[in-house]
């Protein structure tokens, strides 16, 4: 059948025009939904004693994200001050509808940072586009546009934690030695994976559960095709409270997951940074956050330590004031992207020309890609969707990849399968200053994403011959089955060993410190954000040992 997602009369008695035609419908309403614009509160997601300017301060962690959150515990803990700096907002103020995030299928100004088209990672369904115009606002994902390709990262205190799906893996022992070739896998598998797992809050669905629940249809659908073409499916656990998932289920807790939210944010059920280390953090009185606070340079300050300058900004990205502190030590903790980014202008300008060569290099995008299928009518994968995934298909050894089975949350019928894939793929691009535009340009090609299109295909081109299914090729405009233009999985750009000493001091200075995902080399052969926080503790293990006075 060569359209069999879609015949012309299922056995519910609607035809393939009607479904279009009341699908049609429901996008050209969710397109239209969503249209809130920011309340007049004053400075919303700022904080109420930011840093001040000339304050010194012990340590200076750029960035809330995985590493930078580990870091400001274990200091804390220590003994030792900490300052952490947020170029997003504090999500804390609930918009005019009452809540602080809003569901994937509503982007509105709180979607996107500084955007003012929203530039969804899906962005067709059925023929009809889905972005739309947007307030331009200090939103929560950041669709960070590069030449070759487009970096979704999270903005607002706790980072990445605030948009992901909470896919929690920990690599295979036997893939570690390719991921962090300098580390003791001993150690980390021992010690500081169990001690990241434990931190933030790693749990695994109920497999009796996720068998009757509605909302994993989508799911089930994935094992049984699958297995039914020999390969490997597994659970993968995750961040989420899995209690409250299934009280959402049951209709005794507000929705959550099961009511779209994800992408921009997910307001009950899931345990961000936010809820796990960071609140930690907070409670030991020694950490003190400043969100819509920008580090624009840092430079060797005349009596030790570090002059850090920062710009603070409004919520439509302005700045509004300019500071300068002085730190002892600083830890970049921005992302991969925003810490990259950051060091190669400061080597190039002469911040810190001391910095090596390797600053900048070796950055990857976790082979990602994405595909959808279109199933047979006798196989719907559910109206109800929730939108943490909990599975995956593993052919890693055998063709390179490892796919996600992902929700597509539109609320209706849908009779597809979505996948977000990660490969093997070999590609590494380079950050570097360009002194014309005063940016940082990154070396990536589309082309380069061929490999992870291939390494994909050793999936689905068999699944497809095995169930007599097709590509869909209504997802991502222009006809095109594989979304090859993204990454929600940045890594590298001061690679440890490389850029960084093996604990992750930078070369050529003393108290300067990278303790994020920059440090991993281009691919982790999972989700990456356990491995990036279990690094974390191990550095910082070692950073308060040996180098506090």
């Amino acid at each position: 059948m060569g359209d069999n997602a879609l015949p012309r009369r299922g056995s519910n008695g609607i035809s393939r025009r009607g479904f279009i035609g009341r699908t049609g419908s429901i996008i050209g309403a969710v397109a239209l939904a969503g249209h809130l614009t920011p309340t007049a509160a004053a400075a919303p997601g700022a904080a109420a004693n930011p840093i001040a300017d000339g304050a010194r301060v012990p340590a200076l962690i750029i960035g809330t994200g995985y590493g930078g959150s580990v870091a400001a515990l274990r200091l804390a803990q220590a003994g030792v001050d900490v300052q952490m700096v947020e170029m997003g907002m504090n999500w804390d103020t609930p918009g005019p509808d009452g809540k602080i995030f809003p569901k994937v299928t509503s982007p509105d100004y709180r979607s996107f940072w500084l955007r003012t088209r929203t530039k969804a990672p899906l962005s067709n369904f059925l023929g009809f586009p889905i972005d739309k115009d947007v307030p331009k606002y200090t939103g929560i994902l950041d669709a960070e546009d590069f030449a070759g390709i487009t970096v979704y990262q999270g903005r607002g205190v706790g980072g990445g934690s605030l948009v992901n799906g909470g896919m929690a893996v920990t690599p295979k022992r036997a893939n570690f030695a390719a991921v962090l070739p300098s580390v003791d896998a001993d150690e980390m598998y021992d010690t500081y994976y169990p001690r990241a797992n434990a931190g933030l809050g790693v749990g695994m669905v109920d497999p009796a559960w996720f068998d009757t629940a509605d909302c994993y249809q989508f799911s089930r659908v994935g094992r049984k095709h699958a297995q039914r073409s020999g390969f490997a499916w597994t659970f993968v656990p995750d961040v989420y409270d899995w209690d409250y998932m299934k009280k959402e289920a049951a209709g005794t807790a507000t929705r959550s997951a099961l009511a779209g939210e994800i992408l921009y944010g997910n307001n009950h059920g899931k345990k961000s940074l936010v809820q796990t280390y960071l609140a930690q953090a907070r409670a030991t009185g020694r950490v003190t956050i400043s969100p819509l606070h920008k580090v624009t340079t840092v430079s060797p300050a005349a009596g030790g330590g570090y002059t850090v300058a920062i710009d603070q900004i409004n919520t439509t990205g302005d700045t509004v004031a300019t500071k300068t502190v002085t730190a002892d030590r600083v830890f970049f903790a921005a992302g991969s992207v925003g810490t990259a980014k950051l060091l190669v202008k400061l080597k190039a300008t002469g911040a810190l020309p001391n910095l090596n060569g390797e600053v900048g290099r070796g950055w990857g995008e976790n082979g990602n890609v994405m595909c959808g299928r279109a199933n047979h009518m006798w196989d719907p994968t559910g109206k109800l969707q929730s939108t943490i995934p909990c599975s995956g298909i593993d052919n890693w050894d055998a063709g390179g990849a490892f796919a996600e089975v992902a929700p597509l949350p539109t609320g209706i019928e849908t009779y597809a399968s979505f996948y977000l894939s990660i490969t093997k793929n070999p590609n590494r691009a380079e950050f570097t200053w360009n002194a014309a535009t005063g940016r940082a340009d990154l070396s990536w090609q589309t082309a380069w994403k061929q490999p992870s299109i291939s390494m994909a295909k050793t999936i689905f081109d068999k699944i497809n011959s095995k169930e007599g299914t097709i590509y869909r090729t209504d997802l991502f405009g222009g006809n095109k089955i594989w979304n090859d233009t993204l990454t929600y999985h940045p890594l590298g750009g001061a690679v440890l060993d490389r850029a960084t000493d093996n604990y992750g001091r930078l070369h050529g200075y003393t108290g300067l410190y990278v303790i994020d995902g920059a440090l991993i080399p281009g691919n982790a052969s999972v989700n990456p954000f356990v491995t990036i926080t279990a690094l974390a503790e191990r550095n910082i293990e070692k950073i308060i040992a040996t180098d506090l006075p």
